[in-house]
């Protein structure tokens, strides 16, 4: 995976607007909760779905950030990203483990990723995420739509029990965008956190296109956040927007929304994610909180110790 060329210039007049956005706000820098680093044989197929605007996108998507791994990261950082993820996920049994192994490897020389492990509904997965939680993960990967499974299946239970004691929180995909998925959608959802309601859950994507409903599992569930990927970016308001009758919901629940970005895996700029949350109107305090000190506080960024 080589670089792809003339991109530094842009790059770095890409980070520069990035960070004069945060400086603007009086913050340290970013905290991104959906960043995808896997390996590199995984990474390349997902890119090849992409490029084959495959039956789950349906649209052209031209990965703008198709870096080889120390290229990726040098540009986060120099993003001001503090801290950020490595969303991984299995699409079939007998992929998390491995995964997770890769995961832990992948966290252990990069220290401002948060160590990430993901799960599938199968035997044995409660004693490889028990297995992942001990040795130092920090937050879960779950892809519904991918792994075409309900979040209600029994083989999961004991997951959703063990990363509620634990207070370790779970980004799951499980909204019906870009394309609905069997199990997809606030139903599968909702019946899962009735019998797990202490879990940690980040919706990802905002939940999109089923906002409101989300925003509603939000409103009754303490635990329960959402991250900003993709939401609200030009790319998504031509097919799925954001309900601008919500937008007042969104600002009460303002210390429960976490930035996410998609990075690499965006067919745009990392900065119009930042843009698009400014344009919402929202206010400085309300991008403060979602593009730091939401993520900050809830994993412990710059205190040494992560918070459940």
């Amino acid at each position: 995976m080589s670089d792809q060329p003339g991109s530094e210039g842009a790059d770095s007049a890409e980070a520069g607007a990035v960070r004069r956005f945060w400086t603007r706000l009086g913050l340290p820098g970013l905290v991104d909760v959906h960043t995808h680093f896997m390996p590199e044989s995984v990474l390349r197929k997902v890119w090849a779905y992409f490029d084959s605007a495959g039956p789950l996108t349906r649209v052209e998507w031209p990965v703008v950030y198709r870096y080889g791994e120390d290229t990726r990261l040098a540009l986060l950082r120099d993003f001001g990203v503090r801290a950020f993820t490595a969303m991984l996920y299995p699409h079939k049994p007998g992929m998390a483990a491995w995964l997770n192994g890769w995961a832990a490897q992948f966290a252990a020389r990069t220290p401002d990723c948060l160590h990430t492990a993901t799960f599938y509904p199968e035997p044995g997965a409660e004693a490889y995420v028990r297995q992942a939680v001990e040795a130092g993960a920090r937050v879960f990967k779950s892809h519904v739509q991918v792994g075409a499974y309900d979040p209600g299946d029994p083989l999961l239970d004991p997951v959703w029990g063990l990363l509620s004691e634990a207070g370790v929180p779970v980004v799951m995909h499980c909204g019906s965008g870009p394309a609905p998925g069997k199990h997809t959608g606030p139903g599968p959802v909702a019946r899962m956190l009735a019998r797990h309601p202490r879990l940690p859950l980040i919706v990802a994507h905002m939940g999109m296109p089923e906002y409101g409903d989300f925003l509603k599992i939000a409103e009754r569930h303490p635990g329960v956040r959402l991250d900003t990927t993709m939401a609200f970016t030009d790319f998504v308001e031509a097919t799925a927007p954001f309900p601008r009758a919500e937008l007042g919901r969104l600002a009460d629940l303002g210390d429960r929304v976490l930035l996410g970005s998609d990075f690499p895996n965006v067919p745009y700029r990392y900065v119009h994610q930042l843009d698009a949350l400014a344009r919402l109107g929202l206010g400085d305090d309300w991008l403060r909180a979602v593009c730091y000190g939401n993520g900050a506080r809830l994993f412990g960024v710059g205190t040494g110790a992560a918070a459940g």
